[in-house]
């Protein structure tokens, strides 16, 4: 049998994803496990994002702009108070630009991939450093 054949092998990192179109959510889902993320939980909006952090602790946290319900920015803020050792990824449909109310810095996301994405950029803000703010 092919190593890839098996089932998840998981290695110790585990996720959220906050999204508010379930498409969305299938296909981050889809990615992290197939890269051996352990999805604990999903949510569609800020609230229900944030009452998983405070229940499920996750080495990550993937947020895609477009939230059922709240802001993203709020999320990440919450998330920052909440976890500050969770890695927050942001996926966006537009480059984050001065003004348009994501949090920066300490307060902001550690990695923004902009849809559409290529798996590698995906991957690299997954495992990158963490960035622009101290743990």
């Amino acid at each position: 049998m092919n190593a890839s054949n098996g089932p998840p092998r998981y290695d110790g990192a585990s996720a959220i994803v906050v999204a508010g179109d379930e498409e969305t959510r299938v296909l981050l889902r889809g990615l992290l496990r197939l890269h051996h993320y352990r999805v604990i939980g999903e949510a569609e909006g800020s609230t229900e994002g944030t009452e998983l952090l405070r229940t499920h602790p996750p080495s990550v946290m993937v947020v895609d702009a477009a939230l059922a319900e709240g802001s993203f920015p709020v999320l990440i803020r919450e998330a920052r108070m909440l976890r500050p050792e969770t890695r927050i990824v942001l996926v966006t449909p537009t480059p984050s630009r001065p003004g348009d109310g994501t949090p920066k810095g300490a307060d902001g996301p550690d990695a923004t991939v902009t849809r559409p994405f290529r798996l590698a950029d995906f991957l690299a803000a997954l495992r990158g450093p963490l960035t622009g703010r101290s743990v």
